[in-house]
């Protein structure tokens, strides 16, 4: 929470960001922190919170970097270090995943740590994409269709039943973060941005219509 307001200090001093970046970063550094310190506080006594959960960690400190943008507007520098943020942390993605097998951390507590700073990673950069109007308003899918996901669960319990491992949902959760910083880069103009967002949708809908089945038909 320290490093994240202290970056969002930095970048406000740097240009004219509003009062309102430093607002929404500190509040979702927060929620965010608060969340994962009450997590912790379930796992064993003495368990080590890992490089590979401290990658993570650091990848949520972009994004909640990036949560302070939106609803910012902004232009030329701006813009591109978006796309350097956005971009770092799509890498970073592949990383903590890769350490964690690698040096054997896998655990409950990361993957769940993973996957949601995965969710509000998809979720602010289809904003971001929105926001620049670099396609419609339906880019949104991408990043409300996890949460949909679990508020239908909520009321058809058939959702709720834990998921095979699927190669297949990792590449497209991974392939949703690259086309999504690519339509937002200046170095993909409309239609070409659209184009890209469009992808993301519809390779997202069809993944998460393979998992409705597959719960359905257990």
């Amino acid at each position: 929470m320290v490093l994240t307001v202290v970056s969002a200090l930095l970048l406000q001093s740097a240009g004219s960001l509003p009062q309102r970046f430093l607002w929404q970063t500190g509040l979702v550094s927060a929620a965010g922190g608060l969340t994962l310190w009450a997590a912790a506080r379930q796992r064993p006594v003495g368990a080590d919170f890992g490089v590979a959960n401290q990658v993570t960690l650091l990848r949520a400190v972009l994004v909640a970097l990036l949560c302070g943008f939106v609803a910012v507007p902004v232009s030329g520098f701006w813009v591109s270090l978006i796309t350097l943020l956005a971009a770092v942390a799509a890498v970073l993605d592949a990383a903590d995943g890769w350490l964690a097998r690698r040096r054997a951390l896998a655990s409950e507590y990361g993957a769940r740590f993973d996957m949601e700073t995965d969710a509000l990673f998809v979720l602010v950069l289809s904003l971001l994409v929105l926001q620049q109007h670099k396609a419609g308003v339906w880019v949104l899918i991408c990043g409300l269709l996890r949460y949909g996901f679990v508020l239908i669960g909520w009321l058809w319990p058939a959702l709720q039943r834990p998921l095979p491992f699927s190669l297949r949902r990792k590449r497209i959760a991974a392939l949703q973060m690259v086309l999504l910083v690519a339509a937002y880069s200046p170095l993909f103009p409309v239609p070409l941005s659209t184009a890209l967002a469009a992808v993301a949708v519809l390779t997202l809908v069809a993944s998460f219509a393979i998992d409705i089945q597959t719960l359905v038909r257990q």
